[in-house]
């Protein structure tokens, strides 16, 4: 019996085990925190269960942006719907290279009004902006092919 187990037909088992490090989770911790945000904000967008505050003041340009927005008919819908189904799609571990690319122009419109006509938000603004950043740098062997200078149709 000990002539099967000899050490040339088994790969040898290490003494110390490989520590696993915290960076692993961090696709994970960003993705999910990204998904939980666009998701509750975007269904507050249509079930306004945040409450707004009282003291809003419509000559604040930031307020009158939003207003302008609702006003359209359709644009303010449109991005609280994207944000819902990204937030979704990031939650679930789906089609997450897409949802990336889906959500990048609105987190670049949130950063910009944070900071220049809302900076009391920057904060946030800056923690999506990082973390888009950094799963969009995670995923960047899924977006290669997107990238390239010359394509030619299949």
């Amino acid at each position: 019996m000990d002539a099967t187990l000899s050490s040339s037909s088994s790969p040898a088992v290490e003494a110390t085990p490989k520590k696993k490090s915290f960076a692993r989770f961090m696709p994970t911790a960003a993705r999910v925190f990204m998904g939980l945000v666009f998701f509750v904000f975007g269904l507050n967008g249509f079930l306004e269960f945040i409450p707004m505050p009282k003291d809003l003041d419509p000559a604040d340009p930031a307020v009158a942006f939003g207003i302008a927005m609702k006003a359209t008919g359709f644009l303010f819908a449109l991005v609280k719907g994207t944000e819902m189904v990204v937030g979704l799609l990031l939650l679930t571990n789906r089609f997450v290279p897409l949802a990336l690319a889906l959500i990048a122009p609105v987190i670049v419109n949130i950063f910009l009004t944070h900071a220049f006509l809302a900076p009391s938000g920057l904060g946030l603004a800056v923690v999506l902006l990082a973390a888009e950043i950094f799963l969009a740098w995670s995923y960047r062997a899924v977006y290669r092919p997107m990238l390239a200078m010359r394509v030619t149709p299949s």
